[in-house]
């Protein structure tokens, strides 16, 4: 064993304290933590020779790049719909390291129980039938991939094409029918082969980004019978606006299509009484996409996909080799995913539901609707700036005041706001029009936040 290596194993307790004490010197001063940080882009050091051992190489990244850390994972990082970590799931990401599973293997460890597991907790939170089968991914980009592949599967086998062992070759596109997707949808699409292209954007309501189910059925009508994917939103990324998912559902009584519900966020909004009714029909999708490292509050990269066809998933996904062993009528999770290889993800999350419960989500949740509708309300009222949509759920959609303004504009104040480091905002486009984005979905977050929050932003105006 290299010096370094026996040095470090010898010194593992030291190690492990060290390491403790850097992560409590984090999350102490994370309140307070710039909410993001200018990148900045340090000359790139030079891989040693003999290397310089586990402590020194904890130092040099405090030294060179420690102070770049943003506090993302804080109360007041309002971009990206990025939650936290909660303090059960950080345990249960630490120790997932620890033991270094693969979850994709099922013959050597308990692991791939304790995903069952926490998918089962899930479907319990969600209100989801025990119909639907789900597994672990990376995030909502993957998991939409997998729930659109296997609406590609199943499009294909309409018309006699099994594409899993035949290919797309000789098929004619598969329409895909949408009002206002999340971008990873397209990417999903284009990694399967099918074209950003060949999807149709359906009207939405006035006003409103939710599909109009009218128009929707009239798309379907004009398809002839031709089988189709159809893209839900189960809370849109600008507004959190929600597709009528039962009027879609209702819709497959007469017409052939898969229905792909993208909630990836949106979906907690089953966590509550107050916003369930805005999933109502969910559990009629053929699948459905949920991210975890959103308002799960568990640490990148971490989602589920859920079906309501596992055979279709398991038809795409199956891996097949010898030192696999045969296939059953049990598959493990090696053959659900487009990984083989994959960490034990699960474990954070079985942590954080099992320590937690259904109230401490549905406190969540409602405190930072809550939070959101205070935020929302504060900018109809002032003068600087303009509400652009109602605030459904858990983001504020709106722009500065003055007419006319491009998205240079917008960047810049977004950039004063974030160098100002009380609180971190993304811009978008909302109808055409340059606008700003505040998700919050962060366990920590409490409404002397948001005072600190609406200060800043009139402060850089």
């Amino acid at each position: 064993m290299a010096n370094w290596l026996q040095h470090d194993k010898d010194n593992r307790e030291d190690l492990l304290e060290t390491a403790v004490h850097t992560a409590n010197q984090f999350l102490d001063t994370l309140p307070k933590r710039p909410a993001a940080i200018k990148p900045s882009h340090p000359a790139q050091a030079n891989l040693t020779t003999n290397g310089i051992g586990a402590k020194a190489a904890l130092a040099q990244f405090q030294s060179r790049f420690g102070a770049g850390m943003s506090g993302s994972a804080g109360p007041r990082y309002f971009g990206f719909v990025t939650g936290g970590t909660t303090p059960a799931a950080l345990l249960g990401d630490w120790l997932a390291s620890v033991y270094d599973q693969n979850v994709a293997a099922d013959m050597d460890s308990t692991a791939p129980q304790v995903e069952n597991e926490a998918i089962h907790f899930l479907r319990q939170l969600f209100g989801l039938p025990e119909t639907f089968a789900g597994t672990f991914v990376s995030g909502a980009t993957v998991s939409n991939f997998v729930g659109l592949a296997q609406g590609r599967q199943w499009a294909a086998r309409q018309s006699g094409i099994d594409i899993a062992q035949s290919g797309l070759y000789g098929l004619p596109p598969i329409p895909v029918l949408t009002a206002t997707p999340h971008s990873s949808s397209y990417k999903s699409l284009a990694m399967l082969g099918m074209g950003k292209q060949n999807v149709t954007l359906i009207s939405t309501l006035p006003g409103r980004e939710a599909i109009d189910v009218a128009a929707l059925e009239a798309e379907l009508a004009a398809l002839q019978g031709q089988p189709a994917i159809v893209i839900a939103s189960g809370g849109t990324v600008n507004t959190v606006d929600f597709d009528d998912l039962q009027a879609i559902a209702t819709l497959q009584e007469r017409f052939d299509f898969w229905l792909h519900v993208d909630a990836a966020f949106g979906g907690f909004a089953a966590c509550s009484p107050r916003f369930r009714q805005l999933l109502a029909g969910w559990e009629l999708a053929d699948s459905i996409t949920v991210d975890a490292h959103k308002w799960l509050n568990v640490p990148y990269d971490s989602a589920m996909t859920f079906t309501r066809h596992p055979n279709l998933q398991v038809a795409v996904f199956q891996n097949t080799a010898v030192y696999l062993g045969p296939s059953s009528d049990s598959p493990s999770l090696v053959h659900w995913t487009p990984q083989n290889s994959r960490r034990f993800r699960a474990l954070p999350a079985w942590m954080t539901l099992l320590a937690y419960g259904r109230s401490g989500y549905q406190t969540i949740v409602e405190q930072n609707c809550d939070q959101a509708r205070w935020l929302g309300e504060q900018i109809k009222q002032s003068a600087d700036f303009r509400l652009l949509a109602p605030v459904y759920l858990n983001v504020v959609c709106f722009t500065l005041a003055q007419d006319g303004l491009s998205m240079a504009e917008i960047q810049a104040y977004l950039d004063r706001v974030r160098d100002d480091g009380r609180v971190f905002m993304t811009p978008t486009q909302y109808k055409g029009a340059p606008a700003i984005r505040a998700a919050i979905s962060n366990w920590q977050t409490e409404m002397n936040d948001m005072t600190i929050c609406w200060q800043a932003l009139q402060d850089c105006l």
